[in-house]
């Protein structure tokens, strides 16, 4: 009777495969345009939730509370805190996209009459921006999975191990 030898956690396919999308992650984020599209986004964020007290409407609660949290939420969520696994960076941005979409139509649809020049201004052009930067990150995701030198997510394994 024979017994192969049992492979080193070293080379188990799973720990390969987070390795190859920890590689793929930072030299995503590495890149100029991987800075670049972080700060912008981060800065983007922070400005949404400063908004209203900057541009004066924070007199408008309902629209400074939402304001507050969805700049929040996209500046966490956009500034790689919780995306150093792309795929997971990939599916934020859409989150974010979302987070754009909702800063743009917010001014009609939270509660009270909120729609003055100054919020539909300040959030249609955050919004816009929040949006197209959301799409920049998904766009250098989707390249960077794609690139010759990412070689895409999918490993491939030696037959008889799954």
């Amino acid at each position: 009777m024979t017994t192969s030898p049992r492979p080193s956690m070293e080379t188990h396919p799973d720990i390969v495969d987070m390795r190859l999308r920890h590689e793929l992650a930072e030299r995503t984020t590495s890149t100029p345009q991987g800075q670049a599209i972080e700060t912008m986004a981060l800065l983007t964020g922070l400005y949404l939730a400063a908004s209203p007290w900057i541009t004066g409407f924070n007199n408008l609660s309902t629209l400074a509370i939402t304001n507050l949290v969805t700049g929040i939420a996209y500046a966490v969520l956009m500034s790689g805190g919780f995306g150093r696994a792309y795929e997971r960076t990939h599916s934020m941005a859409w989150a974010c996209c979302a987070l754009g979409l909702w800063a743009i139509i917010a001014p009609w649809v939270v509660a009270g009459d909120v729609s003055t020049t100054k919020t539909i201004v300040n959030n249609i052009i955050t919004g816009a921006l929040a949006l197209l930067l959301a799409l920049a990150a998904s766009a250098a995701a989707r390249a960077a999975e794609s690139s010759p030198s990412g070689g895409g997510m999918a490993t491939s394994y030696p037959l008889g191990r799954a």
